[in-house]
C-alpha cells in the first residue's frame, strides 16, 4: 500500500486528478472512496437522483444544525458518497459562473486562477455537443455535456414570458456572457448521466499504475515532522496505513476535506483541543467561510400537463420506464431543471446576482412526493451570498459528522435579494403566454403580498432549502484565514494539497460541480509540474 500520490475522494475533483495524474504512467496512483462503486443503476439514469439522495447507500445524509436565517429549522445537506461523489447522485446542471468570479479569486491573492487561466481548464474538461460562436467551449474532453432530451410546454412558456417581461434569450450560459434566461446544458451522454467517474475513471481504470479502492473510510493524514506522509483508513473493518511517496491530496468535498483536516490536527487549536486532538498545525480558517446557496422555491398551479400528472400512477410510470428503455428519452432524461436564467435584480449591478432553476413539477420540499396537481416550480437563489458559516467536529471519531452551520440569510444584502428574486418569480408569470396557463399561485400564495417584503422574507425562512453546493471551507488565499495557498498546498503542511469546491475562496455564480472538475484539472497540471 505504497504509493506516489494518493488522493483521498474519487467526486468531482478526485477522479479528474486520478486520471490525469495516472495518464502518463510515470507514477502510482491511488484513489481512495468511503462509498461504494457506482453500480447502482439509478446513478446512470438522469432522473435517479430521486432514488440515491436521501439514499445512505450513495449519500452522506447530512444535515444542518438548527439555522435561526431559515426559522431554526434543521434541512438535509446531501452529499455523493460513491464512486463519482456528489456528480453521481446531482441534478446533472452544468454551469461554468461568471468570469468575474475567477477574477475576483484573483485579485483576492489567488494568483493564477484568473478567467484566463481558468478557462482552458473548462475547455479541455468537456465536449460540447452544441454550437460554439465563441470558441469557449471543449470539443474533445472526457466530459459529456448536452441540451436536455426533454422539453415540456410550460418551461418554454416560462422562458417566452421571462422574455416578454424584458429579459434577454441566452442560448449558451458558459459561453462568452451568462446573462439571460435559456435552458440548462447537462452533464449527459445520450440518455446517461456522465458524472466524473464515468467521464475520467472508466477510461483510466485498466491502467496498472491506477488502483481504486472503495468503501474506504479515511480516519486522517499521517503528518509527521510538518510533512504529509499518507492516510489512515479503515476498509473492511481494518484499519491500515496508505504511503504516500510524495503528496497527498483531499479530495473530500467541503464537509469532507475540513474534518478530516481537522481530525489530523490541522485547524483551530483551541477547537481540536477540545476534542482531545494534537495540534499538528494551528490553521483557523479550516472548516470556516462556509458559503451555499440557499433556493426559495415559488409553486404556480398550471392547466398544462407536468411531471406531476405525468407520473401519479403505476401505468403512466411503466410507460415511461418503457419509453426511456426503447428510445433513451422521456421524463426519465429530466435533469433536477430544465430552464434557467441569470438575472439582475438591480439595474446597475455589473452582473446577475439571481439564478432560477425552472421545474416542469413541484413538491413541498426535494425528495417528498410530488403534488396531486398539475404544477410548476420557479425556484431562485442569489448568486454570491454574503452570509457565511462553519463546520464544527462533534467528536474526534470520523463516523461522526461535523455539525454544520450554515448561517443563512444572516445580512441585509442576502436578505433584499432573496426578496427580489422572488418578487421577480411573481412578476414574470404576469406576461404570457406563462399567465394564461396558470390557474393559481400555490406559494408563497394569495396570503402573501406581492409588495409585502416582511411576509415574503418570512416565508422564505419557513420554505427555502439548499441547492446543494456547499463551498469554502478550506480556502485558498494568502489572509489569515485561509487554508491552501495559489497551488493548493495546505499552509505549513509539506506534501498536502486540498482540491475540491471546499478551496474557493467565494462561492462561484452558479452550480458547483463544473468548478469542482475545473479545479482537478487545474491542480493536475500543478502537481505534475512540482512533481518533475
Amino acid at each position: 500500500m505504497d504509493f506516489d500520490f494518493v488522493i483521498v475522494g474519487a467526486g468531482s475533483a478526485g477522479c479528474a486528478i486520478a486520471a490525469r495524474l495516472s495518464e502518463n504512467g510515470r507514477y502510482a496512483v491511488a484513489l481512495i472512496e468511503a462509498g461504494p462503486k457506482d453500480t447502482n443503476p439509478w446513478i446512470h439514469v438522469p432522473v435517479g437522483y430521486f432514488k440515491t439522495m436521501g439514499n445512505p447507500k450513495t449519500d452522506w445524509m447530512y444535515r444542518t444544525q438548527p439555522d435561526a436565517g431559515i426559522a431554526g429549522r434543521s434541512i438535509p445537506w446531501p452529499r455523493g458518497r460513491v464512486l463519482g461523489g456528489s456528480s453521481s447522485i446531482n441534478g446533472l446542471l452544468y454551469v461554468r459562473g461568471q468570469p468575474q468570479d475567477y477574477d475576483r479569486w484573483a485579485q483576492m491573492g489567488c494568483t493564477g486562477w484568473g478567467w484566463d487561466d481558468v478557462a482552458p481548464y473548462f475547455k479541455r474538461s468537456e465536449t460540447w455537443h452544441g454550437s460554439d460562436d465563441t470558441g469557449l467551449r471543449g470539443t474533445s474532453g472526457p466530459l459529456s455535456v448536452q441540451s436536455s432530451r426533454l422539453e415540456r410546454d410550460i418551461v418554454n412558456h416560462w422562458i417566452s414570458a421571462a422574455q416578454a417581461a424584458g429579459y434577454r434569450y441566452n442560448a449558451d450560459y458558459n459561453g462568452a456572457d451568462q446573462e439571460g434566461v435559456g435552458y440548462f446544458q447537462m452533464t449527459m451522454k445520450g440518455g446517461r448521466r456522465c458524472s466524473s467517474a464515468v467521464a475520467y475513471l472508466n477510461p483510466a481504470k485498466g491502467r496498472p499504475n491506477l488502483t481504486i479502492i472503495t468503501g474506504a473510510q479515511t480516519q486522517k493524514v499521517v503528518i509527521e515532522n510538518g510533512v504529509a506522509t499518507g492516510v489512515v483508513v479503515r476498509h473492511d473493518g481494518i484499519t491500515s496505513t496508505i504511503t504516500a511517496r510524495r503528496e497527498v491530496i483531499l479530495s473530500a468535498g467541503a464537509i469532507g476535506s475540513p474534518q478530516i483536516l481537522m481530525l489530523s490536527g490541522v485547524g483551530d487549536g483551541t477547537h481540536l483541543r477540545e476534542h482531545g486532538i494534537k495540534v499538528v498545525k494551528s490553521l483557523n480558517g479550516v472548516g470556516k467561510n462556509l458559503q451555499d446557496h440557499l433556493q426559495a422555491r415559488p409553486v404556480f398551479k398550471t392547466n398544462l400537463s407536468t411531471i406531476n400528472v405525468e407520473t401519479n400512477n403505476l401505468f403512466k410510470q411503466a410507460l415511461i420506464a418503457a419509453q426511456y428503455a426503447i428510445t433513451g428519452r422521456g421524463p426519465m432524461t429530466m435533469a433536477a431543471s430544465l430552464g434557467t436564467a441569470f438575472l439582475k435584480t438591480q439595474d446597475h449591478l455589473e452582473t446577475p446576482d439571481i439564478q432560477f432553476h425552472i421545474q416542469p413539477f413541484s413538491a413541498d420540499a426535494p425528495g417528498q412526493g410530488a403534488h396531486a396537481f398539475s404544477a410548476f416550480t420557479a425556484s431562485v437563489l442569489q448568486l454570491r451570498p454574503e452570509s457565511a458559516g462553519h463546520l464544527a467536529l462533534k467528536s474526534a471519531n470520523m463516523d461522526d459528522a461535523p455539525d454544520i452551520h450554515p448561517n443563512y440569510l444572516a445580512t441585509d444584502t442576502d436578505c433584499k435579494t432573496i426578496i427580489k428574486g422572488v418578487q421577480i418569480a411573481r412578476r414574470i408569470a404576469q406576461f404570457d403566454p406563462l399567465k394564461s396557463h396558470i390557474t393559481e399561485e400555490y406559494a408563497p400564495g394569495q396570503g402573501v403580498g406581492i409588495g409585502d417584503e416582511d411576509a415574503i422574507l418570512d416565508w422564505v425562512r419557513r420554505t427555502a432549502v439548499t441547492i446543494y453546493h456547499p463551498t469554502g471551507t478550506c480556502k485558498m488565499g494568502t489572509d489569515p484565514m485561509a487554508v491552501v495557498d495559489a497551488r493548493l498546498r495546505v499552509h505549513g503542511i509539506g506534501r498536502l494539497r486540498v482540491a475540491d469546491a471546499s478551496i474557493m475562496p467565494i462561492i462561484v455564480s452558479g452550480n458547483t460541480n463544473a468548478p469542482a472538475i475545473m479545479i482537478g484539472e487545474k491542480v493536475s497540471d500543478m502537481i505534475l509540474e512540482d512533481a518533475s
